[in-house]
């Protein structure tokens, strides 16, 4: 075996630059790609010298990109390996201390979202010699921690390199976790800063790996037996379309067993855009923050196919929406198919929808079921049609008006939106009316950051989308609250040269959680902007353009939905990233939904408080135990 002598820092990068995976297209096709898309990385004491050096000698086959922030880089690596169905990542480089520390949410959202992601924080030094290093934390009672362990926990595959040669093990059992298909997220190995620059002697055959191919696991025979002998004893049946569907890429197979056994769907907000919006079957959005349509069937169905979803309160109704309900669940992970303690069918999502069509032969749902899913869902979409376009005059517009208006500004220019168009969100009232409205007619074209919810992933996840599509438009729509919290990689994206359209709704302040605040019996205050402002405190009065501006945006701040369209159809035809800005009201949202479970106090002297609480007991009583 030959070897050739390398620093850590190399033989890692080397074996990223040279890793390649078999990526599926939409279209059908496989090509083999790299498998990291580049790294993104913000330099510092902890990197910079020793895996900054080996980034800069293969910059051309693995680019650098620099960020403005560690977690929002974090957010656009995230989603740039969910807009490629998880089939290639990017990796992320920190210096120690708090560039460290800031990956942990990004870590968490990957981790609740079954994403994966390579983060490389800094470490301290393992040979201990200059402790305290500056920004290490000492532990008074254990040595050998540092802040990196702060990972262990929102991390599917966590390794501290403590020798040089300890890469030849730990990064391909790092891209063994993140290309399972069962244990997919993020992994994480920490470098110690001396170790990162420790030669040694590395195998030639490290430097190249073989091509990745993603694992496609079948049914058990026995399981699948006893799926299709549910299904069978089925007349109202109904299909939840998660995200392990379009992680699987098993649209096809998806909309194929759909119509052989006149099945309806509904769909999570990880699974929105599994079937075409305007497919007869697709009923939309299932939940708290689904249609009332969907929900009906829900609570009417006699068993529930589960498709890929891990069932979060989200889409059961914390468990409340269809109890009656017998429960089918497909998917890859046991720990998700064994949910509710319902039949488990462990197996891909594609390969499990064609064993189980097969299996099902000639069976059909009740056929009044599917007829009446059928007109439901062409009204529906009728109804979808009045919401979006409709706009009163003389008040504030909400979502549903922003959502047409940016829809529709698509075919001014004879593009199909539901095709060309990827909506990006993660946090506030949007996801509930994007849930509902917005139009997907190719997988991934909705593309939702809903495990975690993480306010701040929107603008940095529209950059990740657009590095990963760059042939389609990323649009951002994001309230002002959460455009606060994070909004640095907009002068990345400029940077870049990778446009993106941030559509900012400014209705001053956390207007969702202030109706959930007071919808629980609690009085207003702390959320909406005007609520905060102390005694000797001034209004807040934040011009959102100006600010993208600063950061080399093209931005305006339109005063209606028809100023909104015509600058949309302005913002697709630029070339350098678009903000658009308008105000919005909170006090209007779309009807529909379910009950969710939120703890409300047992005892208070607010009489609105005592009834929110009777509700909340008179909820639980319907849950599924």
């Amino acid at each position: 075996m030959k070897h050739i002598r390398l620093t850590m820092a190399q033989a890692l990068v080397q074996h990223l630059a040279a890793l390649q995976s078999e990526v599926e297209h939409l279209d059908g096709t496989t090509t083999v790609e790299p498998y990291c898309g580049g790294v993104f990385t913000i330099f510092g004491h902890g990197n910079v010298a020793g895996l900054g050096e080996a980034l800069a000698a293969e910059r051309s086959r693995l680019p650098t990109y620099r960020a403005h922030n560690e977690q929002t880089m974090a957010h656009a690596a995230i989603a740039f390996s969910k807009a490629q169905f998880r089939q290639r990542i990017m990796a992320v480089s920190t210096s120690i201390g708090p560039g460290a520390t800031n990956l942990v949410t990004a870590a968490a959202v990957a981790h609740v979202n079954r994403l994966p992601v390579l983060l490389l924080p800094g470490d301290i030094f393992a040979n201990r010699r200059p402790d305290p290093v500056l920004q290490q934390i000492e532990s008074f009672a254990q040595g050998d921690v540092s802040a990196s362990d702060c990972f262990r926990p929102v991390t599917r595959y966590f390794d501290r390199l403590t020798r040089p040669e300890h890469i030849l093990t730990a990064l391909p059992r790092a891209v063994q976790m993140m290309t399972d298909p069962a244990n997919c997220g993020p992994a994480c190995l920490s470098l110690p800063q001396d170790v990162q620059a420790m030669a040694f002697d590395c195998p030639e055959d490290f430097l190249h790996p073989e091509v990745l191919r993603f694992r496609r696991p079948p049914a058990d025979t026995r399981e699948l037996a006893n799926a299709a002998a549910l299904l069978r004893t089925a007349r109202r049946p109904l299909i939840v379309a998660g995200g392990g569907v379009l992680y699987s890429q098993a649209w096809a197979a998806l909309r194929a067993f759909a119509e052989a056994h006149a099945i309806p769907v509904v769909e999570s907000h990880g699974g929105k855009s599994s079937l075409p919006w305007d497919h007869p079957l697709n009923l939309g959005a299932i939940g708290v923050d689904g249609v009332s349509w969907a929900n009906d069937m829900a609570r009417d169905a006699d068993v529930v196919f589960a498709v890929g979803t891990r069932l979060q309160d989200f889409t059961t109704g914390s468990h409340a929406l269809f109890p009656q309900a017998k429960l089918l669940s497909l998917n890859v992970q046991p720990y998700d198919a064994g949910k509710w303690s319902g039949t488990a069918l462990v197996a891909d999502a594609r390969v499990g929808l064609g064993q189980l069509q097969a299996a099902l032969g000639d069976w059909t749902a009740d056929g009044a079921w599917t007829t009446r899913a059928q007109q439901q869902a062409a009204a529906a979409n009728a109804r979808i049609t009045e919401l979006t376009t409709h706009v009163p005059q003389g008040v504030l517009p909400y979502d549903a008006e922003v959502i047409g208006a940016v829809r529709d500004s698509a075919t001014v220019l004879g593009l199909d939106s539901a095709q060309h168009d990827v909506a990006l969100c993660a946090a506030g009232t949007l996801p509930a009316e994007l849930h509902k409205l917005w139009r997907a007619g190719r997988p991934g074209n909705y593309h939702m950051e809903y495990g975690y919810s993480c306010m701040g992933y929107e603008v940095a996840g529209g950059l990740g989308v657009k590095m990963a599509r760059p042939e389609q438009e990323s649009i951002v729509l994001v309230g002002d609250g959460s455009y606060m919290m994070a909004n640095s990689e907009l002068a990345t994206s400029v940077m870049l040269g990778k446009k993106i359209i941030v559509v900012v709704l400014d209705n001053r302040g956390y207007g969702c959680i202030q109706r959930l605040q007071t919808a629980t019996g609690s009085p207003a205050f702390n959320n909406l902007l005007d609520d905060c402002v102390p005694e000797g405190g001034e209004r807040s009065n934040i011009d959102f353009a100006m600010h993208a501006r600063a950061m080399g945006a093209d931005a305006v701040h339109v005063k209606n939905v028809t100023e909104l369209k015509a600058a949309m159809v302005q913002a697709r035809q630029a070339k350098r990233t678009q903000v658009i800005v308008i105000d919005t009201t909170h006090t209007r949202t779309t009807d529909g939904g379910c009950w969710w479970e939120v703890a409300i106090p047992e005892v208070s002297a607010r009489p609105a408080v005592r009834d929110a609480h009777a509700g909340y007991l008179a909820g639980q009583q319907t849950q599924r135990i």
